[in-house]
């Protein structure tokens, strides 16, 4: 296990003239713990996921370092295994070839399938080893996803918002899934979210990031025992803290956008039970 260091990370988009640029985060600095599941939360366009896919290695920042312990983070890696909201399995191998099939640049066939089975196990799909994506839900894809990740050993799991797409059953399912595979695991784990139930139920710590040019807003410890209950004082409080930081951030974001047909009126309609921000920008 190794921990993760962002230092004065900044991610500067310019057009293609390079007469208009917008900066999305700057002077980003963070360390993440080995074995430490951590959340980044925030409204849509405070660069999340663009700072998620700079730790993987498949975007570039303008300034700033990042490192997996003393390596420096230049291009993807086998010690980072990254879950995208889509699972993206190829659909014409089974549930067990999308596991094993990049396996087999570094093992034989029949060991990368043992290997997949491994996995598969750990994410509760072993009967489903010989189905094909298209028989599958969208919460038995992504859990295929997560095994195909976790097979090749990476010492850090990247997840990048993996449940945003699922009904809210089978994604406090899953919930319950991550929070078994991190136990048995003890990957360290950059998890992206819009809701904040879902990084107070998974977190170790949880950044809040603000809109752009975005930054670090906040850090929370979560120092509540697991497994969590989302009825207890202690979480309705924590959940409070937050939306009382995130709330004013989303509503920056709808004043820009929408102008003069911005109220509050609107802006109310961002405050959702199940906690979800940015839904409606």
């Amino acid at each position: 296990m190794e921990q993760v260091r962002i230092e004065h990370v900044e991610k500067t988009f310019h057009n293609k003239e390079k007469e208009k640029s917008f900066t999305v985060f700057d002077d980003i600095n963070l360390e993440i713990r080995s074995g430490e599941f951590l959340s980044l939360l925030g409204p849509s366009g405070c660069g999340k996921s663009t700072l998620l896919n700079i730790v993987a290695g498949l975007d570039e920042a303008t300034n700033g370092e990042v490192f997996v312990g003393d390596k420096k983070v230049l291009q993807p890696g086998s010690d980072r295994g990254v879950v995208f909201q889509e699972a993206a399995l190829m659909p014409w191998l089974t549930v067990l070839e999308n596991v094993s099939f990049a396996l087999r640049k570094k093992m034989k066939k029949e060991e990368a399938k043992e290997h997949a089975k491994k996995y598969l196990k750990l994410v509760h799909l072993s009967k489903f080893i010989g189905s094909y994506p298209h028989e599958l839900s969208g919460g038995m894809k992504q859990r295929v996803a997560i095994a195909r990740a976790l097979a090749m050993d990476p010492k850090i799991l990247l997840m990048d918002e993996p449940f945003g797409a699922l009904d809210e059953q089978t994604r406090t399912m899953l919930h319950r899934e991550v929070q078994y595979i991190w136990e048995e695991t003890k990957k360290t784990i950059l998890f992206v979210t819009h809701n904040i139930r879902e990084a107070i139920l998974l977190s170790d710590r949880i950044v809040l990031m603000g809109t752009r040019p975005g930054g670090i807003r906040k850090v929370y410890d979560v120092n509540l025992p697991r497994p969590r209950s989302i009825t207890s004082p202690e979480f309705v409080q924590l959940e409070e803290d937050i939306m009382s930081i995130l709330g004013g951030e989303i509503e920056k974001v709808m004043r820009e956008e929408m102008g003069d047909d911005f109220n509050t009126k609107k802006a109310s309609l961002l405050y959702g039970t199940d906690r979800n921000l940015g839904d409606h920008i």
